[in-house]
């Protein structure tokens, strides 16, 4: 938005929606509108830095009470940690059916990072954006409506792909670790319709790969949109609360309450997905 033009709702919704950029052009280093023209290269700092800082600070906090941990009266923090660890562990032993050092780590990073990234929403959706076009402002002489920051990861879809990316490769490494790569094949071509004639059954292979490839492909899918479909929605409606003056004070307070039950069932059901996913990739039925 150029200096000095009038901000209207649309132009409010739309920088609250809009990611800090980094790109190149040109062999130039550049950002925000300038990397309309990028392509695929283009850096979201925003989505980086908060969920590298969120990341940190997971690790750090459960270190830190990890070191300090006692077999006495353990502290209030200690208590919280622990029942987030058990409640993990319990879902991980209810669900995941076979046998992996990885799965309970890794159900707890999802659960924790993930959680602590939703989290972020309850922040007043004007305040850290207005801070950081007062930086660039006052330090670096930008107009701040040329200035973005969006404080909420998973409200990107880069990001929530990412994560489900990262599970799908899993998945597929627990695929071939327990059935072997001739064992993959199998799964993906010979299911799930099957015969006992060898001729009806190599004509029902393109017919079981197709199916199979969109069962296998939908489950990262399905992670990276719920994730990202819930959170954007939730913040869009914190953002259209935000722009109707002193009145959003109640009802942000409604919103919020309601929304904490979405932040953190989301990260449940992220959780529990990577979980169930990882059994059924493990499991070696047929």
């Amino acid at each position: 938005m150029a200096a000095g033009e009038e901000l209207t709702l649309s132009g409010h919704i739309q920088h609250h929606l809009t990611n800090a950029k980094m790109c190149t052009v040109d062999g130039s280093v550049v950002f925000n509108k300038a990397c309309s023209e990028a392509g695929f290269w283009t850096w979201h700092v925003d989505t980086l830095a908060w969920s590298i800082g969120l990341g940190i600070l997971f690790l750090w906090i459960f270190r830190s009470v990890a070191k300090k941990a006692s077999v006495g009266v353990p502290g209030k923090l200690q208590c919280f940690v622990e029942m987030v660890v058990e409640f993990v562990a319990a879902n991980v032993r209810d669900t995941y059916h076979g046998k992996s050092k990885l799965i309970a780590p890794l159900a707890l990073t999802i659960f924790v990072w993930v959680f602590l990234m939703n989290l972020m929403d309850l922040v007043p959706v004007d305040f850290l954006p207005a801070f950081a076009g007062w930086v660039g402002a006052t330090f670096f002489g930008m107009d701040p409506h040329n200035v973005y920051m969006k404080i909420v990861p998973t409200t990107d879809i880069n990001m929530t792909a990412a994560l489900a990316i990262g599970v799908f490769i899993l998945m597929i490494g627990y695929s071939i670790r327990i059935k072997g790569v001739l064992g993959f094949i199998k799964e993906l071509t010979l299911h799930p319709f099957n015969s006992s004639n060898i001729v009806v059954q190599i004509l029902l292979i393109p017919f079981n790969l197709l199916l199979e490839t969109i069962a296998l492909v939908s489950k990262p899918f399905s992670l990276a949109l719920r994730l990202f479909g819930n959170l954007y929605a939730g913040e869009l409606i914190f953002i259209l609360i935000g722009a109707i003056g002193l009145a959003q004070l109640p009802l942000h307070f409604v919103w919020a309450v309601f929304h904490i039950l979405v932040i953190v069932l989301q990260a449940f059901v992220f959780m529990m997905l990577t979980i169930v996913y990882l059994s059924m990739a493990s499991s070696d039925n047929h």
